[in-house]
């Protein structure tokens, strides 16, 4: 009997040549166009985001600042210098500024420095600290709002808890220029001294162990040790809370709309408020609004590039 012998012939490779290649470029731009076409695929809904409530409305303010825009009328045409010096020449402009800066410096010191003194009380608990933290943050998931509504049947002098206490003291909380700045700031630093203290902390929990220790090992004392280790290696931390904390107070609107008005007596107008009177209270003039919001835009922008450029030089330091 003869054996047969079956051999199964293995498919040759294809061969290198110029057709191979251009398969093989023609594979890898097909692989380039779906991973492009997928990322612009994800980013289109931040970007339709991003178009629809910041840059179309910019461009929409920037159009209204250099015109003539009355707020039931509509566009009646170029009204450009005119809309500018109305808005800075407005007579409630410079006391607006100059309230919306107290503002701000007061509520950015008081803030920061509360904050962090909460999130080093955090850090250094053991036993109490979820209920610590928990405590002091749950004020920061009330609306700004809704806490100022809060506040405002808290101070009121004929509904609120002290209503009897201030009849027969004679004072009220909102009824002077100070009382309602001070009101309104212990409004703010109750309802967002959780949220810094938030991040304060995840900055203190970034510090490593072994610094401490080694501090401990030199001698220092608590107080050194907050001064030459914690502050200088919060620098960015801190950077970051400042720039937050003066970008909102500045455009502070809703908790003196609130509960002050502006009042007593005009004393509480901050510049966003001012912005509103111009365009649905007082004249209705959205182009003397507009300016005064891209006054306001500039003005922030500026502010907040000399911030992040004094804390970028602390912080190489």
């Amino acid at each position: 009997m003869t054996a047969t012998l079956h051999t199964t012939a293995s498919p040759a490779a294809p061969p290198d040549g110029p057709q191979s290649r251009r398969l093989g470029r023609r594979g890898r731009r097909g692989r380039r166009t779906h991973g492009a076409l997928a990322g612009w695929l994800y980013a289109t809904p931040t970007t339709l985001f991003v178009l629809l409530l910041f840059v179309l409305p910019l461009v929409l303010v920037l159009q209204m600042s250099g015109s003539d825009w009355p707020l039931l009328s509509g566009n009646q045409g170029v009204n450009f210098p005119e809309n500018y010096s109305d808005a800075i020449s407005n007579r409630f402009f410079m006391d607006s500024v100059v309230f919306t800066l107290k503002y701000t410096v007061l509520t950015t010191i008081i803030l920061l420095a509360l904050s962090l003194g909460l999130a080093l009380i955090v850090q250094e608990s053991s036993r109490w600290k979820g209920l610590l933290r928990t405590s002091f943050l749950i004020p920061s998931a009330l609306g700004l709002a809704s806490a100022s509504l809060l506040f405002y049947v808290i101070y009121s002098p004929i509904a609120g808890p002290f209503a009897d206490l201030m009849t027969s003291w004679g004072f009220t909380f909102l009824g002077t220029p100070d009382g309602a700045l001070w009101s309104t700031i212990f409004l703010i630093v109750w309802r967002y001294a959780g949220f810094y203290m938030l991040l304060m902390l995840v900055g203190l929990q970034g510090i490593p162990e072994d610094v401490y220790e080694a501090a401990r090992i030199d001698g220092a004392s608590r107080w050194q040790t907050f001064r030459d280790v914690t502050l200088p290696l919060l620098k960015p931390t801190l950077a970051l809370t400042t720039v937050l904390c003066v970008t909102g107070s500045l455009l502070a609107f809703e908790q003196f709309y609130i509960l002050t008005k502006g009042g007593p007596d005009n004393s509480t107008i901050t510049v966003v408020q001012l912005i509103y009177s111009v365009a649905f209270q007082g004249p209705n003039d959205l182009g003397v609004a507009g300016a005064l919001s891209v006054i306001v835009l500039l003005a922030l922008v500026v502010i907040n590039i000399a911030q992040i450029r004094a804390f970028g030089r602390k912080v190489e330091d």
